[in-house]
Order: structure tokens, then C-alpha cells, then sequence
């Protein structure tokens, strides 16, 4: 295994804190400050992009470093997982950045369903106007009325009604519901009850303006809307879509869902691990800023360990979350299950644990708008949920484990 980067890569990346640090920081926390006067409410339908992101994604196009998720050199830029990560954990510095350059979610995990499982009709469709950032998208999983740490319990249901599909259910927790350019959901779903349990659900494309979908909200995040983009509840009452609209076939449900999130597992984590950086860069610029009881506040209270602790946690971290990626590259998912598993634990943790030190040192300041650092721990926080909790992939990796040995009995 070699981590360093390709000559390729470093290209990006020198380009990509070009980018950033040109364009980027200096409206980050006018960016935050104006999106919160921009969208004061939960009243999603009001809600506004704020008007600096669209000239900056036009930048980022004509710079190049657009759709640098995708594995495609003529619909994105031939980056492969372990290409990508050092660029998704710079975007992960500011929390907007990654829709500057098409890189988002649930958009990168909604293109790579599209274009690995779509037919040339549905990419034609949804999947060019992702591409060029003309739209956002949202995918609806998680329901509010079963336990959903065990996707298997999904109760919204998919039948099919002669050349129709008829969708009913529930869905909530569905990120980017709220944003205005949001314009399509890949709906999941029962779709063969009689199948066994991993081959009984199927995957939708549902236009958001079709009859029968209702927004009912936008759910908080420790009290914060998380405009403009948010995380709404949605119902589906008798939803019609055309047969067509269905994603590969009638109970590939989550065998599209295991291509779908194991490169995205990926993405969550390297953008965790840049917003760690970020959060960590904050808390040394603060301690040695400050002066409490005549000294800096590095030298009070074990601050200075905890610094040491948070590099030492976010290094090992990262060499997880490349070796991760380098095992999608060059084995596939399904033989990166443990790997994978393991960094979805490990670093929403470690994220967690170093912006709450970041907090602390900046006390009250840590808490309000004045710093990310209270977003970031709701980012945090949400991100030991999202995509599965900790104890479900830490199931995950117990089974694998005593695979390993059992076979040997």
C-alpha cells in the first residue's frame, strides 16, 4: 500500500486550496452569517441559496475541479476513490464547499447510482443535469415509523400497477429536501415481500412535482434548520411513476445501495477528517491567542495534550479512511466491508471528540455563529446516524471478524 499522492492527485489538490483559499475563506463566515438572515425559519419554501455559491460554482467549472468525485474522465475527472479523498477532506474544511464543485450529498451518491445502474434514458434525464449542477437531488431511506438502523425494516412500499409504480410510505431524514434547486428523489422501497430479506426492496426515480408527494418538514439538527439545503420529512400517497422510473430491476434494492455508499462512506469521512483539521487549526490558534491566569491557554488545563491527542486522532483516522479507499480501488466493495464498517465508526468519533475540544477552548464562543465550530458538532454528532449508526457497523465488523475464524473450524 503506498498513500502518497499521485502526481495527478497533487495537481487537483494544489489547484483545489488554490481555489479555496482565492475564493473560498474569505466569504466563509459571511456566507454563514448572511444564510441564517437569508433563511430564518423552518418555511423551506422561502428558503435561498445564497447568492455568492452560484458565481463560485461557475469558477470552480471553469477551473476544472467540477465532479472530481467521479471515477469517469469525460463525465467527472477520472479520479479514483484514494484520488479522490485528500480532495473530499479539503472541501470538508468549509461546510458549503463541496457544492461549489458538484460534490455534495446526496448528489455524488445519487450520480454514481445513475451512472453505474441507470439506463442511457434515466442518465439522459437525471443524470446530466446533476452533472452540470443544474439540479439538486435527494434519496429517500430512512422512515419515521421503524426502527431504521435496520434497513431491512422499511416499510414504504413499491407495487406495480400495469405499466405504472405505485409508491405509499413515509420517508424523513432526507438530506437536501429543502433546497430550492431540489428536483428529484431516488425513492427506496418494499417491492417483493416474498423475496428473502435482501432482495425485497427496489430503487425509484420520483420527479418531486409529481402528484402525491407531500412535504410535510424541515427537521432541526440541535435547533438549526440547516438552510438551504436541510433534512425534511416527506410522505408518498399513491405516488405514480412510470415503470421505466424503476432502477435496474424489481428487488436490487440494496444491491445498488452497497455500490452506492461504500465510495460514499468514503466521502463522509474525508470530509469529517478536513473539518476535524479545520476544527483542530481553530482550537491552536485560540490557545495561543488567549491568556488566562498569565499564560496561554495552550499551557492551562492539559490543553496542550489535548492538542497532541487530536493529531495523533485524526492522522491514524486518515490512514484508515486511505486504506479504505485504496481497498474500494483495488478489491471492490464487498471485500472492503470491514474497512469500510470500521471508518464509519471511527471517524465520526474522532470528529466529534476534537470539535468538542475545539468548543471548549473557545468556551462560550465555541458555542454561537461566530465560529463553525457549533455546526460542526451537529455535523458531528449527525454523522454517528447517518448512513447506519455506530453499532450497526460495529456489528458489521464483529461478524466479519468471527468469519474469519469460524471458517477456520
Amino acid at each position: 500500500m503506498d498513500f502518497s499522492l499521485s502526481s495527478k492527485t497533487q495537481d487537483y489538490l494544489t489547484r483545489l486550496k488554490a481555489f479555496m483559499a482565492e475564493h473560498v475563506y474569505p466569504v466563509e463566515q459571511q456566507i454563514y452569517a448572511e444564510t441564517h438572515a437569508l433563511n430564518p425559519t423552518g418555511d423551506w419554501t422561502q428558503w435561498q441559496v445564497h447568492p455568492a455559491i452560484e458565481p463560485l460554482k461557475q469558477k470552480a467549472r471553469e477551473a476544472g475541479l467540477w465532479n472530481l468525485f467521479l471515477p469517469d474522465a469525460d463525465k467527472g475527472q477520472g479520479l479514483s476513490c484514494q484520488d479522490y479523498a485528500p480532495l473530499a477532506e479539503e472541501m470538508g474544511r468549509v461546510l458549503f464547499a463541496s457544492e461549489i464543485f458538484n460534490c455534495s450529498a446526496p448528489d455524488t451518491g445519487n450520480m454514481e447510482v445513475l451512472y453505474h445502474f441507470g439506463n442511457q434514458a434515466q442518465q439522459d434525464q437525471w443524470l446530466t443535469p446533476l452533472l452540470n449542477g443544474e439540479i439538486r437531488s435527494v434519496f429517500g431511506m430512512t422512515e419515521p415509523d421503524v426502527a431504521s438502523s435496520d434497513a431491512t425494516n422499511m416499510a414504504a412500499t413499491i407495487d406495480v400497477d400495469g405499466d405504472q409504480l405505485v409508491l405509499n410510505g413515509k420517508k424523513w431524514w432526507s438530506t437536501g429536501l429543502g433546497h430550492p434547486n431540489a428536483k428529484v428523489v431516488i425513492f427506496m422501497g418494499l417491492s417483493n415481500p416474498e423475496n428473502d430479506k435482501h432482495n425485497q426492496h427496489s430503487m425509484v426515480i420520483v420527479p418531486l412535482d409529481t402528484p402525491g408527494i407531500s412535504i410535510k418538514r424541515m427537521l432541526t439538527a440541535y435547533g438549526d434548520y440547516d438552510a438551504w439545503s436541510g433534512h425534511g420529512e416527506m410522505h408518498f400517497d399513491n405516488v405514480r411513476v412510470p415503470k421505466d422510473n424503476l432502477i435496474m430491476g424489481l428487488g436490487k434494492g440494496f444491491a445498488i445501495a452497497q455500490g452506492r455508499l461504500g465510495p460514499g462512506r468514503i466521502h463522509h469521512c474525508m470530509r469529517a477528517i478536513g473539518m476535524a483539521e479545520k476544527a483542530l487549526e481553530l482550537a491552536m490558534q485560540r490557545s495561543l491567542s488567549r491568556v488566562a491566569f498569565g499564560k496561554p491557554l495552550l499551557k492551562l488545563g492539559g490543553n496542550g495534550e489535548r492538542i497532541a491527542q487530536a493529531r495523533m486522532a485524526i492522522d491514524q483516522a486518515r490512514l484508515m479512511t486511505l486504506h479504505a479507499a485504496w481497498k474500494i480501488d483495488t478489491v471492490g466493495v464487498k471485500q472492503a466491508m470491514t474497512e469500510i464498517s470500521a471508518i464509519k465508526v471511527v471517524v465520526p468519533n474522532m470528529l466529534e471528540s476534537v470539535v468538542d475540544m475545539a468548543v471548549q477552548i473557545h468556551g462560550g464562543a465555541g458555542m454561537c455563529g461566530d465560529f463553525p465550530l457549533a455546526r460542526m458538532a451537529a455535523g458531528a454528532r449527525a454523522l454517528r446516524l447517518a448512513d447506519g449508526p455506530d453499532e450497526v457497523h460495529m456489528g458489521m465488523v464483529t461478524r466479519l471478524e468471527l468469519k474469519k475464524y469460524q471458517d477456520k473450524l
